[in-house]
């Protein structure tokens, strides 16, 4: 069995956002990265003058999901309007960049996203463009699968 031995696009993918499964079209996905804080700690009995370095704390960066915005669907505007006194539902989001075959190649899977910022797009008179709105959403934790 032949592998494709090529570098992935990045402009087909599939966005899960609701315990349904329910796939919602975005034309933009934003934000998937992960870093870690190095720790130095330096021994009191290290004769050398300089301090050890080891991983510390993961730290998730927040995801922007953008889409057109259309006239029946009000779903990113009533998920933001879920927070209420530090209370919000939190969901677990599927993102998954698919091959020719529209199968999954790469998933990341968010654990308890919830949105923090909704904007609604530029209104502008002189423009024919299509009104993107976009979510921000933080989130605990993501993993990877590969296929």
């Amino acid at each position: 069995m032949a592998t494709n031995n090529y570098p992935l696009t990045g402009f087909h993918f599939t966005v899960k956002w609701s315990d349904d499964d329910e796939n919602v079209s975005f034309s933009e996905v934003s934000g998937l990265s992960v870093s870690t804080t190095p720790i130095e700690y330096r021994e009191g009995a290290n004769k050398e003058y300089t301090t050890f370095k080891m991983p510390g704390l993961k730290k998730y960066d927040n995801v922007t999901l953008k889409r057109g915005a259309m006239a029946t669907d009000n779903g990113f505007y009533d998920w933001f309007n879920t927070i209420s006194n530090n209370t919000v539902e939190r969901r677990d989001i599927t993102i998954s960049l698919l091959n020719e075959a529209h199968e999954p190649v790469v998933t990341w899977s968010l654990k308890n996203a919830f949105p923090i910022k909704y904007d609604g797009g530029s209104l502008n008179a002189s423009d024919g463009k299509v009104l993107i709105e976009s979510v921000e959403l933080a989130y605990e934790s993501f993993t990877v699968t590969r296929a």
